[in-house]
């Protein structure tokens, strides 16, 4: 199991909390506001939260988050927690996402960051490896050769959005959607044909990030840190993009660290992903019902191999086992660990049917209000994909890694918390996380 194992709770309180493990998918966001026909009035919000859990990863461990919603900016989120467990885990999350200066109309900077301490931390990855071995993390590496010990993750990540004069955004910068029980009732920005020009909404991202991995072995410590820059473009013609049902998006960008500070190498890694939603209608027990599709591929142009007369096979310009082409985890390939598979190059592929119940009883339980919830949605997923140390379509098509599973999601104030639970031949793991994973 991994981290989050156990915490239902957490899905259903407090969305910030989720993102504290890792950063978030590294994607734009269509920039907007959401006035709920329930409570067409209250754009801001405010909520602060105990929480409690117990995971394989951290023992026992308790906390607080926060979240402010709405003020001084509509879009404007700020979020933060802190947690400590019984089994010296700690970290600290701050975040703040979407603020709009004054002065533009579509510029947005968002920041987070986080320190953390954790008694066991898993890498599935190796600097150097012997001939005829076969490297810890490929696409048919053993599922126990990993490392895991305790150690730091730290990371800072800052992007700048500009919401390019097109489509949709000709006229502005940010969109405003109305909601009447979680459904869209104001008219699609996105959905219609495939026209930049016409539909849909065009982000250019910038974004810096930087992180610091540690591992405490008996060998002395191992560090994986990176400091790369990553630009990027996206088009979103959904009609709404918190929870398509109809349209497409596309995302293409390439990320480079330049060997900064104490990054070990100097490394590129191109990727594009598209996305497609088709609505179903409702039905006798549905709201709605949708097949969302995804494909997602990449490659690390820069990676390097070279093998001494020892037979010594040694790595260099690749991205850390975390970045670049990596599959496991909250968004892909949820049916195994996080970061799994990582190499070279990646292809990867899912299908999803999301059910949105006409029953909704959280929204019916009175103590439960505060988290205005608007529907459940019934889940389920099959995925598929693999790494390759070389971009090589006849590769990267055969020999597989598959799984399926199930998810409960949750709209709560217009945002989407999810529950996925996945099965693969190597185990069953339920992740918790905000945001739909496509």
């Amino acid at each position: 199991m991994n981290l989050f194992n156990k915490t239902l709770l957490l899905a259903l309180c407090l969305p910030t909390i989720l993102v504290t493990t890792l950063q978030a998918k590294p994607m734009t966001s269509v920039k907007n506001t959401t006035i709920r026909d329930e409570n067409p009035k209250k754009q801001q919000s405010t909520l602060i939260l105990p929480y409690a859990f117990s995971s394989d990863s951290m023992g026992t461990t308790i906390g607080v988050g926060g979240m402010m919603k709405g003020y001084g900016q509509d879009q404007l989120l700020l979020g933060s927690t802190a947690f400590g467990s019984f089994d010296s885990a700690v970290g600290l999350f701050l975040g703040m996402w979407d603020y709009r200066p004054s002065w533009s109309q579509r510029l947005f900077f968002g920041a987070q960051g986080m320190v953390g301490h954790y008694p066991r931390q898993r890498g599935y990855s190796a600097p150097f490896f012997e001939e005829g071995q076969t490297r810890p993390g490929s696409n048919d590496s053993d599922k126990d050769a990993y490392i895991e010990e305790k150690g730091y993750d730290n990371w800072t990540d800052f992007r700048l959005e500009y919401v390019l004069p097109l489509g949709s955004g000709q006229d502005r910068g940010m969109v405003t959607y109305k909601l009447k029980n979680g459904l869209l009732q104001s008219t699609p920005v996105g959905g219609e044909a495939w026209n930049p020009m016409e539909n849909g909404i065009t982000t250019l991202l910038l974004r810096q990030y930087n992180r610091y991995r540690s591992f405490d072995t008996d060998q002395g410590e191992l560090e994986a840190t990176t400091h790369p820059v990553q630009l990027a473009v996206s088009y979103d013609n959904t009609d709404f993009p918190t929870n398509p049902s109809m349209g497409s998006s596309q995302y293409l960008s390439v990320t480079h660290d330049f060997g900064w500070l104490e990054s070990p190498d100097d490394w590129t890694f191109i990727e594009f992903e598209a996305s497609k939603y088709f609505s179903l209608g409702p039905s006798e027990y549905a709201r709605q019902r949708i097949i969302a599709l995804n494909f997602w591929t990449g490659d690390a142009p820069s990676w390097e191999e070279t093998t001494n007369a020892d037979g010594i096979t040694t790595v260099s310009n690749r991205p850390p086992f975390y970045e670049g082409a990596s599959l496991g985890g909250f968004y892909r390939m949820r049916g195994f660990p996080q970061d799994r598979f990582n190499d070279r190059s990646v292809i990867y592929t899912t299908a999803e049917y999301r059910y949105t119940l006409d029953w909704n009883p959280l929204g019916n339980i009175s103590w439960l209000r505060f988290l205005q919830s608007d529907w459940m949605q019934l889940v389920g997923f099959v995925e598929g994909g693999r790494v390759a140390n070389e971009y090589d379509l006849s590769e990267l098509f055969q020999d597989w890694n598959v799984d399926a599973g199930v998810g409960l999601r949750c709209l709560f104030a217009g945002s989407v918390a999810r529950l996925d639970v996945a099965v693969s031949d190597e185990g069953t793991n339920m992740w918790v996380m905000f945001g739909q994973p496509f």
